[in-house]
């Protein structure tokens, strides 16, 4: 089995390096090959996703990527921007549904911002569309604006656009996703004002009928957003659009006290994916050896789950990383009174310790 290792920018090499490691001593025979992305990969070879990049992605049986961007590269041109990498990624390998959990271990119901009573317990699964919505949808751009009150002014616009194929397949993920656990979904939409989504509401309700054992709800977006910070633990699974689901996503995360904890996937529709952490580059703190590598080391475990066939071994992973928080280790997001600091390369150091 091949393993497309992309470490890209900021702290990715860093905590990708920590998931190699526990990779590689499972006992298993991937053969992991590395190649450069993002940032990275424009500095060495003027493209963020060069052809020999996306080549070895496309040969891969999964991806496990780091992080991309840099604010050194934010005045280059859209195109050549390192976050247009995973864009990029997503769109030449047809990796539509995205999976972000958002799960709070019981040792870090301290480390939430909400009261441990809100958090306690908490298990989302959000799904979300990766491929369409406004952040792939044409036209787009600058120009003259043709009417309205500032008509000559320069003005941007976008295109937000589902086809009714797109809708169709993420919400049979989403509902298969919830038979597999409490047979609960919330579609978040924003129907009350968008054609685009009132359209998806429309076409969820239709496939809901192909799974009588799955309570549908639907939820407004700003509806949505309330209710995770008011009473989390209402949700089971969510699906979404993907602007929509971007946003929610990264709330939910924090709910856990600290999105450096959350893994994510990004699935085609046989299951070959790109795992990531959900967090981003963070290049403020790289090279300086503090990052949480845990969610790039639980990305790993959901790549052999989903990707590899290997649930054992992703049980070997969670369970090991449930041990070290048990003993209290903590990487500086995390830390609280009464647990030790650790770092980088100490914190992979001792997953790799605690694989049963």
């Amino acid at each position: 089995m091949k393993i497309a290792v992309l470490p890209g920018d900021g702290i990715g090499p860093e905590i990708i390096e920590q998931a190699v490691l526990i990779l590689n001593a499972l006992g298993e025979s991937f053969e992991i090959e590395t190649a450069p992305v993002g940032g990275a990969a424009y500095a060495a070879h003027g493209h963020p996703l060069p052809e020999s990049t996306l080549k070895l992605a496309k040969e891969a049986d999964a991806i496990l990527f780091g992080a991309v961007g840099d604010w050194k590269y934010d005045s280059l041109e859209r195109p050549l921007r390192p976050e247009q990498a995973i864009l990029g990624l997503r769109k030449n390998l047809n990796l539509f549904a995205n999976f972000r959990p958002a799960i709070l271990y019981p040792e870090l119901a301290g480390a939430s911002t909400l009261k441990p009573e809100i958090v306690s317990g908490l298990d989302i699964l959000i799904i979300r569309e990766l491929t369409g919505d406004v952040y792939f949808g044409q036209p787009r751009g600058v120009r003259e604006s043709p009417d309205g009150p500032f008509k000559g002014q320069r003005e941007g616009f976008d295109t937000m656009r589902y086809a009714e194929g797109e809708i169709r397949r993420i919400a049979h993920v989403a509902f298969q996703a919830a038979q597999k656990r409490d047979k609960r979904l919330t579609s978040v939409d924003k129907a009350n004002v968008l054609e685009t989504f009132q359209f998806w509401r429309d076409i969820v309700t239709d496939v809901h009928r192909e799974y009588p054992d799955v309570a549908l709800d639907h939820m407004y977006v700003d509806n949505a957003a309330m209710q995770l910070v008011r009473a989390p633990k209402k949700f089971d699974v969510m699906v979404t659009g993907n602007l929509f689901g971007d946003i929610l996503s990264d709330a939910a995360a924090m709910l856990t006290g600290s999105i450096g904890m959350l893994p994510s996937a990004s699935l085609d529709a046989n299951n070959k994916g790109l795992y990531e952490p959900s967090h981003g580059s963070a290049p403020d703190i790289a090279g300086k050896g503090v990052a949480n590598p845990l969610a790039t080391i639980l990305s790993a475990a959901m790549m052999l789950r989903y990707s590899l066939n290997k649930a054992q071994q992703a049980d070997r992973i969670e369970v090991a990383v449930k041990k070290v928080l048990a003993q209290g280790l903590r990487t500086p997001d995390i830390f609280a009174v009464g647990t030790r600091k650790v770092g980088t390369k100490e914190m992979g150091a001792a997953v790799l310790q605690a694989l049963a």
